[in-house]
């Protein structure tokens, strides 16, 4: 079993819980209520506080700081807790703050995501696996993040606001309302420019698939009819394809919130 190695200018807190092969290195600060999974690496000058679990493999670059106290000025000292998961990469400058009592007391990130540079993970949000952050990514109080996102450098997501699976959000854009599945929004304010079918490609989606989903979305977001009719009709044509569904089912868990929408004449 690897040891553990802690750096001698670290300071590990008592109370702390470090799995095996844990390395922390030179000048990082370990809270008492921290618990870093097995082979979690801590690079230099890296901050990890409050009630935080960090899963096992994540590595952690320097200056980022995890876990500290929600900046959310309605907090007042409740318990909270922020939950990373295992295999993740978050690299310089990164912030990620816990819950809230309003938003369920929770922040939660999955495994295998990259945070790049000075991106940062508001509180109470939810963010899934195989998501990416590019740098300087702005990701406000109480999002979800659906897996396998991608959000470009310097993009700015408001609160609650959803992400779907596979979306893509471009750099330097201002999301403003909830992003489909599979769907790309680009612009400030950010509008919804078509299929992320590069991502798709990457992820392995059929040629089949793809060409399902851009019918769907052409019918979706087409001019006539409300979009309630246009949902009744989609689900009707697509009812045996499992993504269309997942993009009408995450349309209607939005209840009444905006959706990211094409400008006018705008087609996948």
């Amino acid at each position: 079993m690897a040891e553990v190695e802690v750096h001698p200018t670290a300071v590990v807190e008592d109370g702390a819980k470090l799995a095996a092969g844990v390395k922390v290195g030179p000048f990082c600060v370990v809270g008492r209520e921290v618990t870093l999974g097995e082979r979690v690496e801590l690079v230099s000058h890296v901050v990890v506080a409050g009630t935080t679990e960090i899963g096992a493999g994540t590595r952690i670059f320097p200056f980022a700081s995890i876990g500290h106290q929600p900046q959310d000025l309605k907090y007042k000292g409740e318990p909270c807790s922020l939950t990373v998961g295992s295999d993740c990469i978050i690299r310089e400058g990164v912030t990620m703050n816990p819950g809230t009592a309003g938003g369920g007391s929770v922040t939660s990130v999955g495994n295998g995501c990259a945070f790049l540079a000075n991106s940062h993970v508001g509180h109470d949000c939810h963010v899934g696996n195989g998501v990416i952050f590019s740098n300087n990514v702005m990701l406000a109080g109480h999002c979800n993040v659906g897996d396998f996102a991608i959000i470009g450098g310097g993009a700015a997501v408001i609160q609650y606001a959803r992400v779907g699976h596979h979306a893509f959000v471009g750099g330097m854009s201002g999301l403003e309302n909830d992003l489909i599945p599979y769907g790309m929004a680009i612009g400030n304010r950010a509008y919804l420019s078509g299929l992320n079918i590069v991502g798709l490609q990457r992820r392995g989606f059929s040629r089949n698939d793809i060409h399902d989903l851009r019918r769907a979305y052409r019918l979706l977001f087409a001019a006539e009819g409300t979009l309630v009719e246009r949902m009744e009709d989609v689900a009707e044509e697509f009812a045996g394809h499992a993504s269309v569904q997942e993009i009408l089912a995450f349309i209607r868990q939005g209840g009444k919130r905006s959706l990211c929408t094409p400008k006018n004449g705008e087609e996948s």
